[in-house]
């Protein structure tokens, strides 16, 4: 194996674990205004599910996208610069939703936890739509001509393979954030997620069944097809589970499925990293895009070290908050009042002395 193709393997196993785990935290944002109906209690309860764990959940795209940076610049520069207005947006509505789970909590106001709420929802449904949307097109590939730059206009890229992408990214994400709050609630709230997964089960597999089909025969390859396989096996477990009442392998179904549709975009990718449409001779490789030997050498040495201990220390979080959450063990809210918390506004002394 060579230091490119480590990489590229690499980076794709990043990606996998972004998508696996930010895809329930996106999920569960985008289920909250439904599970969380009726009190502010249960939209409580939704948003601890992920609370001790959705910052670290992001380090993996932090991760991902400098290793992209540091082992294939020309990648990164062409992918990042023309779809630079679809990452803009998927940037602005991360950090609206970083700070709307961030403030949620800090003013005691029902009008401002709801609009709060409002920046979780969209902070959740535009990454999980657009992510869909832009991998997609750099595996249909996209019209990057001899100087390494995507021309044409935005329009040449909502093509219909692409915007299942997205769909496909959004529904998955959807069904995996309800099984992990089927796997992380009790009561009412619990019972409420069984009967989203039921709901969501069928459009997603068919979904999702579609798109992986459609890449494998125009752009995978012989072995391709097991992850496309491994796909359909998540989507039927997280099913039988919902049924069965086996939370845990059902967020495994989920979990696998995520992974291996993931593995089947890279799979069908490879040994591209970015197709031209308008000539072959313009492809972005794995060899013509990589950084030098030596650089990569050193990456490979850093990253033999320094995964294992972020691994183990993810892994350690998620042990220590495996627990379920229910409405009863919500506190009430700790914030301060909204006109506590607004500007004082100070007027100048007055003379008491009168001419």
């Amino acid at each position: 194996m060579s230091l490119q193709e480590f990489w590229f393997i690499l980076i794709g196993v990043l990606f996998t674990g972004y998508f696996v785990l930010e895809g329930f935290d996106f999920g569960v944002g985008m289920l909250m205004p439904i599970l969380g109906k009726g009190s502010d209690a249960r939209r409580r309860v939704v948003l601890n599910t992920i609370g001790p764990v959705w910052d670290g959940n992001e380090v993996w795209l932090i991760t991902a996208a400098g290793a992209m940076f540091a082992a294939f610049p020309e990648w990164y520069a062409s992918l990042f610069s023309g779809f630079y207005l679809a990452l803009l947006l998927v940037l602005v509505a991360l950090i609206l939703r970083i700070c709307a789970i961030e403030y949620r909590s800090k003013i005691d106001d029902p009008k401002w936890r709801a609009r709060c709420d409002i920046g979780i929802g969209i902070g959740s449904w535009i990454p999980a739509l657009a992510w869909g949307w832009v991998f997609a097109n750099v595996v249909r590939g996209v019209p990057l001509n001899e100087k390494k730059q995507i021309t044409g206009s935005v329009w040449e890229l909502l093509g219909p393979y692409a915007l299942l992408g997205g769909l496909t990214t959004g529904l998955l994400f959807a069904l995996h954030g309800a099984v992990f709050l089927v796997l992380k609630t009790g009561g009412d709230v619990r019972d409420d997620a069984v009967r989203t997964v039921r709901l969501l089960l069928v459009p997603t597999a068919v979904v999702v069944g579609a798109f992986g089909v459609w890449t494998q025969l125009a752009y995978g390859t012989g072995w391709t097809w097991i992850p496309l396989a491994l796909a359909v096996l998540g989507l039927l477990v997280a099913g039988a589970s919902s049924f069965a009442q086996r939370d845990g392998w059902g967020f495994t179904g989920t979990a696998l499925t995520v992974a291996a549709a993931t593995v089947l975009l890279f799979g069908s990718l490879y040994p591209s990293v970015l197709p031209s449409t308008i000539s072959d001779l313009f492809d972005l490789t794995i060899d013509n895009a990589s950084s030098t030997p030596y650089t990569l050498k050193v990456m490979s040495w850093a990253a033999l070290i320094v995964t294992p201990v972020v691994l183990a220390y993810q892994g350690w979080t998620y042990w220590v908050f495996r627990k379920r959450i229910t409405v009863e063990q919500i506190p009430p809210p700790i914030g301060l009042p909204l006109q506590s918390a607004l500007p004082v506004e100070t007027t100048a002394p007055q003379d008491s002395n009168k001419d």
